[in-house]
C-alpha cells in the first residue's frame, strides 16, 4: 500500500491554497473529515442515495473527531472504528453498509491523490443467512384481513394498502410511488405498473386480482374528484393539513404496525416488509414455481427466491421429525 509520503501535492490543491499533507511532514491543519461534502457532490447518485451515504459517514466523522485522529488516520483506526460499531450492537447489515461507504470515501480521496486508501480490504461483517424479517402465517393473514374495520375513508385506504401488500409483494417505496393512472389493462387483466427498487421508470407490473383490486376501487370512490386524476397518488393522505398528498414509507410502516398490534402480532421481526415476504411465501405454498415466485418478487437473482423455497422445504421435511418418530417406535413395547 502507498505510504502517505508517496502522494504528490495536487496542482489543483496548490492553486486553491488548500492544505495538504506534504511529502515529508503532515500539516496539523489537514482534516480528513473536511472533504465529505466534496465526496458526496462527486457521486453520480440520486439525492436519496446521497443522503444514505451521508448518514453512513456521519458516525465515522463523529468518532474520528472524538478520537482526535482526523489529521492522520491509519488503517488501524478504521479497524478500531469497526470494533466501535460492533460494540454498539448494530446489525451486521448496518455495520457492513457503514464500512462500505467509508471504503468508498477513502477510494475517492486516493483517486484525488489527497490521502491513501487506508480502508482498502477492511471488510464488513458476514450477513446471516435468510431474511431479517419473518412472514406471517396463513392464519395470521386471514385474521388480519377478516378483522379489519373498513367504515371510514382512512380505514378503506389502510385496508386497501395492507391487502395489496399481502397479495402482490410490493415494497413500501413502490406503494407510495404508484399513481392512479398506473392501474391499466393488459390482455384483459388489471395490472399496476410500478417503479421498482433502483429503477428510474415504471417498467414492471404486478397483476391485480379481483380480491386485490376491489378494495382499491372502494377506497378511490371515497376520494373527491379533484384528487382522482391519473397523476394523483394511488394512496393519499386524509389529513386536514395535506389532503390528497402522497404518503411516505414511514406512514405505510406505521399503518401496517398499528394493524399488526391490533391483531396481537407483536414482534420486531414482523413489519411492513414482512408482508412482502408473506406474499412470496404464500405463492410458493399455493403451488407457484420458483420462476413464478421470482417474477412476483421481481428478484434479480433467483437465489434470493430459492431462500424462500429452501425454508419451506426445510420445515416440511424436517429431519428432526424423523428422529422423534424413530424414538417413539423404539419406546413401544
Amino acid at each position: 500500500m502507498k505510504e502517505i509520503s508517496q502522494f504528490p501535492l495536487s496542482d489543483e490543491l496548490i492553486e486553491n491554497n488548500t492544505q495538504f499533507i506534504d511529502s515529508r511532514k503532515p500539516k496539523k491543519s489537514f482534516d480528513i473529515t473536511h472533504y465529505v461534502e466534496l465526496f458526496l457532490d462527486s457521486l453520480d447518485l440520486k439525492t436519496t442515495s446521497k443522503m444514505t451515504y451521508m448518514r453512513a459517514l456521519r458516525p465515522f466523522v463523529a468518532w474520528i473527531r472524538e478520537m482526535d485522529v482526523q489529521h492522520r488516520p491509519t488503517r488501524e483506526d478504521i479497524l478500531h472504528y469497526k470494533q466501535h460499531l460492533e460494540s454498539l450492537r448494530l446489525s451486521a447489515l448496518t455495520i457492513s453498509s457503514y464500512i462500505v461507504v467509508v471504503r468508498r470515501y477513502f477510494e475517492w480521496l486516493e483517486s484525488k491523490q489527497w490521502y491513501p486508501n487506508i480502508a482498502r480490504s477492511v471488510k464488513g461483517l458476514k450477513r446471516s443467512k435468510g431474511f431479517r424479517k419473518d412472514p406471517l402465517t396463513i392464519q395470521q393473514v386471514i385474521s388480519l384481513l377478516e378483522n379489519f374495520t373498513i367504515d371510514t375513508p382512512e380505514q378503506k385506504r389502510n385496508f386497501a394498502i395492507i391487502n395489496l401488500l399481502i397479495r402482490t409483494g410490493l415494497r413500501t417505496i413502490e406503494i407510495i410511488r404508484a399513481d392512479i393512472g398506473d392501474i391499466r389493462q393488459e390482455s384483459g387483466e388489471s395490472v399496476l405498473w410500478i417503479q421498482g427498487k433502483g429503477r428510474d421508470v415504471k417498467d414492471e407490473f404486478v397483476v391485480l386480482t379481483d380480491d386485490a383490486k376491489y378494495p382499491i376501487d372502494e377506497y378511490l370512490l371515497t376520494r373527491p374528484a379533484k384528487h382522482r386524476r391519473d397523476d394523483d397518488p394511488l394512496f393519499a393522505s386524509v389529513s386536514d393539513r395535506n389532503p390528497g398528498s402522497r404518503l411516505t414509507t414511514r406512514t405505510i410502516s406505521r399503518i401496517v404496525k398499528e394493524c399488526l398490534v391490533k391483531n396481537k402480532i407483536i414482534s420486531n421481526r414482523i413489519t411492513a416488509h414482512s408482508l412482502r415476504h408473506t406474499a412470496i411465501t404464500l405463492a410458493l405454498q399455493g403451488g407457484a414455481t420458483i420462476q413464478e415466485a421470482q417474477a412476483l418478487g421481481r428478484h434479480a437473482n433467483v437465489n434470493t427466491t430459492m431462500i424462500y423455497a429452501h425454508n419451506l422445504n426445510r420445515l416440511a421435511n424436517a429431519p428432526e421429525k424423523r428422529i422423534d418418530s424413530l424414538l417413539r417406535v423404539k419406546k413401544e413395547p
